[in-house]
């Protein structure tokens, strides 16, 4: 008779002792339940029906969540499988219940009993080895065959010389003494099995404990970019701040060496593999996962990879409303640092729990002003707004005023001329409010360290980078920050390491430029060339890569090669001072002084209707060997204390006149002698 399909059974029996309840859903092993959430639990169900062949992705979808549903459904299932394997103890390696299909789906491969199944096959059974007495019949012998019939018990492996004993001649002594026989034998299987049973699960346990061993410790991470789930690419914005935040809270941890955003941001949408991409940022494991935005919930999902494996080693999904978004971000943090096993302080793991509700609206006014596109005046004005639009709707946000102290920073550069003094006292003012709602923001720290140091109170900037450092040790911006704080005391050894570093921290993004910077400084030309030249290759879009090459050049004796450069520089920053500034050194320093000219007189001519920082005029008239005019551009960057005079100590274009009374002067009065 055909056995009774799977699906029409109520239980089905796998492994060792796992018993599958079909009605209700449950995973038994034993008397004990395992514990297993409804869509693993699901997919198991679908995997034992159809045994043996391989199930589809397509399928688990269709099955689990149904048609028409909108979700990452790749990381989803990895992560529902590795539940299932996880309790069923069940190995990705050499799979003893799941296989993996590579580029189909999975299979379940042990073999299942159904009840009848058992039952009809259930010949050794203790009620079947019951002996005859004398004067007994067994129930399928004919009769009269009892007394020459010889036990069929040899064929079962009892004792030969009592299976021979004719059955007339098993008396009442001899019967007991049989009985006794069959409990000692059951005892003795039941203990035997007891051993077996002993010596499977430590060996199981020795395997798991072997394999746990082996398994590198985790000590850096990158979080790969979210992707947006929504259906809606206009919140892309969304899913690129939670990432943001996501590595701003594990960055908190000292033991944990954490991979900045823009690094990690080169491989949204890669086709790359995950040990590819752990090969080239030289990081132990990997965070991925899916946001979905629909009105005001919000569902995240978050996985482990462990780089080395490529195994899924972590997986969960958070849903909360979008006021709670930062307790989420916590949560998912949180979860990663003790998967990950690395040591928190105390401290650490304040900050990171740390927590408050933002509503909806203001919260995505800050993602807005931070993921802003673009660095013209115009564009940063605009990130402005957005933040002061944050602000006025709560006043309490930290965040906000972050955003805004970055954004006000921003345009008190050269390369964006607003007049540096009033933008830092916004900036200050921002960043220390921002630090009086959460004095544990890192980078409010770095910010105000850089703005201290535009301002030539250097120890007060030394703290706030130290700061900083102390509460985001993987904070690649704020390495890059005091780096240059060290390059500009002149402490050039110092600052090449600590810039390395940054760039351990952020390998794909601009820490090259920062050490072509620092090598410029220190007059290692050929070194900045090489440098500033692979950064080039990987960062043609940056102008500044082009200006600070172009300096390299010209310090190494060659201004003719720089001045291609520098003129694609001051293109690509719509012709700002600074960029106006360094191709006037370049003409000066390669004899074509009327060239210099011509961009100084155009400089003047935009001071009548525009602001020009004084400081782009020092170096081209130092180039011409202008010495008095140079000097008189020097006093006027000093009023204002122009950015130029932080390099007092270090710029190779100040050397001619390092030995002139009114430089030491200048050096004096600010700060660096």
């Amino acid at each position: 008779m055909a056995s009774t399909p799977v699906r029409e059974q109520q239980t089905i029996r796998f492994g060792e002792g796992y018993e599958l309840d079909l009605r209700p859903r449950r995973l038994r092993r034993g008397s004990r339940v395992v514990k297993l959430e409804r869509i693993p639990l699901e997919i198991l169900v679908l995997l034992v029906e159809c045994k043996d062949e391989i199930v589809t992705r397509d399928k688990i979808v269709s099955r689990v969540w149904g048609k028409g549903v909108f979700l990452d459904t790749d990381n989803s299932i990895r992560g529902a499988v590795r539940k299932l394997r996880q309790a069923l103890k069940d190995d990705v390696d050499s799979p003893r219940f799941i296989q993996t299909v590579t580029g189909q789906g999975y299979r379940f491969i042990a073999p299942i009993a159904l009840p009848e199944e058992e039952n009809r096959t259930d010949t050794h059974s203790p009620e079947a080895l019951i002996v005859p007495t004398n004067g007994q019949k067994l129930a399928s012998e004919p009769k009269g065959s009892l007394q020459t019939r010889r036990l069929s018990l040899v064929e079962e492996g009892h004792d030969r010389t009592a299976a021979k004993l004719p059955v007339a001649e098993v008396g009442p002594e001899t019967s007991q003494g049989h009985r006794n026989w069959l409990t000692r034998r059951w005892l003795l299987v039941g203990a035997v099995s007891s051993l077996v049973l002993v010596a499977a699960t430590a060996y199981i346990l020795a395997r798991s404990s072997s394999a746990h061993a082996k398994a590198p410790k985790i000590s850096s991470l990158a979080v790969l970019p979210l992707k947006n789930l929504s259906g809606d690419p206009a919140q892309e914005y969304f899913a690129d701040g939670m990432t943001e935040e996501l590595i701003g809270r594990l960055s908190m941890i000292r033991g944990l060496r954490v991979i900045s955003r823009t690094s990690a941001m080169q491989f949204k949408d890669t086709k790359l593999s995950a040990p590819e991409i752990a090969k080239t940022l030289g990081v132990d494991a990997l965070v991925e996962g899916s946001v979905i935005r629909q009105g005001n919930r919000i569902r995240v999902h978050a996985q482990l990879i462990r780089a080395s494996t490529d195994e899924h080693f972590w997986s969960e999904e958070y849903d909360r409303d979008l006021s709670d978004v930062l307790a989420l971000q916590s949560d998912v943090a949180q979860a990663i640092a003790d998967k990950v096993e690395v040591d928190v302080s105390r401290p650490e793991r304040s900050r990171l729990v740390a927590a408050r509700q933002v509503s909806p609206e203001v919260y995505e006014s800050y993602l807005k002003g931070r993921f802003a596109k673009g660095n013209s005046r115009a564009e940063i004005e605009k990130r402005v707004t957005y933040f002061e639009e944050a602000i006025r709707k709560d006043p309490t946000f930290a965040l906000a005023y972050l955003g805004l102290a970055s954004a006000q920073a921003s345009l008190g550069t050269i390369f964006v001329g607003a007049p540096p003094d009033d933008a830092r006292q916004k900036v200050i003012s921002a960043a220390r409010k921002a630090l009086e709602l959460d004095p544990d923001l890192a980078e409010a720290h770095a910010r105000l360290a850089f703005v201290y140091q535009q301002r030539w109170q250097w120890h007060d900037a030394e703290a706030e980078y130290k700061r900083a450092l102390e509460l985001n040790p993987s904070d690649a911006a704020a390495h890059s920050g005091f780096s240059a704080w060290l390059m500009l005391q002149g402490r050039m050894d110092e600052a090449l390491a600590w810039s390395r570093r940054a760039r351990e921290l952020d390998p794909l993004g601009q820490a090259g430029i920062d050490i072509g910077w620092i090598l410029f400084h220190a007059r290692r030309y050929e070194e900045a060339i090489r440098e500033l030249r692979s950064e080039l290759a990987v960062h043609p879009d940056i102008a500044f890569v082009r200006s600070v090459l172009g300096l390299a050049l010209i310090g190494n004796g060659q201004s003719e090669e720089a001045i291609p450069l520098l003129e694609e520089a001051a293109s690509m920053t719509d012709r700002s001072p600074g960029s106006i500034e360094y191709l006037a050194t370049a003409y000066a320093h390669a004899g074509h002084r009327a060239e210099a000219f011509r961009l100084i007189n155009e400089l003047k001519r935009r001071e009548q209707t525009n602001y020009v920082p004084p400081g782009a005029f020092v170096i081209p008239f130092l180039a011409l060997g202008d010495y008095d005019q140079a000097f008189v551009w020097f006093e006027r960057a000093y009023q204002e204390k122009s950015n130029i005079l932080m390099f007092l100590k270090v710029n190779p274009f100040f050397d001619p006149v390092r030995g002139d009374p009114r430089f030491q002067d200048l050096v004096r009065r600010v700060g660096l002698n």
